[in-house]
């Protein structure tokens, strides 16, 4: 059983999220801004991240490289992008995650690249910082 932090401020899309994973047995926690998931993952470090591009008060580009920066060992968390936006795979790139996933999306899509994730387990490495 994995630890899953949901971080997306489209409440309905978090919260089905949270229970299709719920049914794989992984224990999730759901915020809905970056600052919250900022907090939430400080509180209990997640295995896994699933995080929205655009957000309020922090959005998940910039949730990520918090999470590189500022807390010991969340460096380490795998980030999984999940939005809409045209250039989620170069936002993807730009934060150094190879997994990313444009919705709207198949949940066999996801759950086969939260696994994979879980398993490659690697972290995000920016090719570029942010001002």
């Amino acid at each position: 059983m994995a630890s899953l932090l949901i971080i997306d401020d489209d409440i309905d899309s978090a919260s089905v999220l949270a229970e299709i994973r719920e049914t794989y047995g992984h224990e999730v926690r759901v915020g809905y801004d970056g600052r919250e998931g900022l907090r939430l993952a400080a509180e209990k470090h997640p295995d896994l991240a699933l995080l929205d591009v655009e957000m309020p008060l922090l959005d998940g580009p910039g949730l990520a490289y918090e999470m590189l920066v500022h807390d010991m060992g969340l460096e380490n968390v795998p980030v999984i992008f999940l939005s809409g936006v045209t250039n989620l795979k170069a936002v993807a790139a730009r934060v150094g995650t190879p997994y990313f996933l444009n919705k709207p999306y198949r949940h066999e899509q996801l759950m086969a690249l939260v696994d994979r994730a879980l398993s490659e387990r690697v972290a995000p490495h920016p090719h570029e910082q942010r001002a």
